[in-house]
């Protein structure tokens, strides 16, 4: 694929895509804290970011969410109504690829769920560009597909940061700070984002 055919236009992910959404996220997040904190050991967070995020898409998300792709970005919504935590198998499948990080997960998920808003909204559960399309509208495109169809529904976005560089991007696109949220067992800090409908 040349520069030139790469597209950040968002379009609906299917199974197929798996391998490489799970690539795109995995290159995404590879710095950030709270990765890095349920993958400590450098030497093999790459290849445990990407089973992480294709168990993500294809046990939970790709089943319970809204999943968009562009050739280098992908996000994970959930719409009122979903499932916003992951059930039990997917959780299991979740602990073979975390090992002994799994318990501080677990722990990690469910505090952040306590932050949720008790409003009817839609959340947004991941999104990431990989480094060499960031810069290039790729994140921003997903972010506004996802944002459009909650403004169309007049309903709130909610989501959680645990990258504070991240913090302006999401303001610039009309989310405000609700709170810091600190994870359980010496976790990085979450910082609890909501942005309000849009006429």
């Amino acid at each position: 694929m040349t520069r030139m055919s790469i597209t950040n236009t968002p379009r609906a992910a299917t199974a197929d895509d798996a391998a490489d959404i799970s690539r795109t996220l995995a290159r995404a997040f590879a710095d950030d804290p709270m990765m890095c904190w349920f993958f400590p050991d450098e030497a093999t967070r790459a290849e445990g970011l990407g089973r992480y995020f294709e168990t993500l898409f294809t046990q939970h998300y790709g089943r319970h969410g809204v999943c968009e792709r562009t050739d280098l970005a992908a996000a994970f919504w959930v719409a009122p109504g979903g499932r916003a935590l992951p059930d039990e198998q997917t959780l299991d499948a979740l602990g073979a690829v975390l090992g002994d990080r799994a318990p501080l997960f677990r722990e990690g998920i469910e505090a952040a769920a306590e932050h949720a808003p008790p409003e009817e909204h839609w959340y947004l559960a991941v999104v990431g560009a990989d480094p060499d399309g960031q810069g290039q509208g790729h994140g921003a495109a997903l972010l506004r597909s996802g944002l459009a169809q909650a403004d169309a529904a007049g309903l709130p976005v909610y989501l959680e940061s645990s990258k504070e560089a991240n913090l302006p991007f999401y303001e610039h696109l009309g989310f405000t700070v609700l709170g810091e949220a600190q994870l359980p067992g010496g976790g990085p800090t979450l910082w609890v984002m909501r942005r309000a409908p849009r006429a």
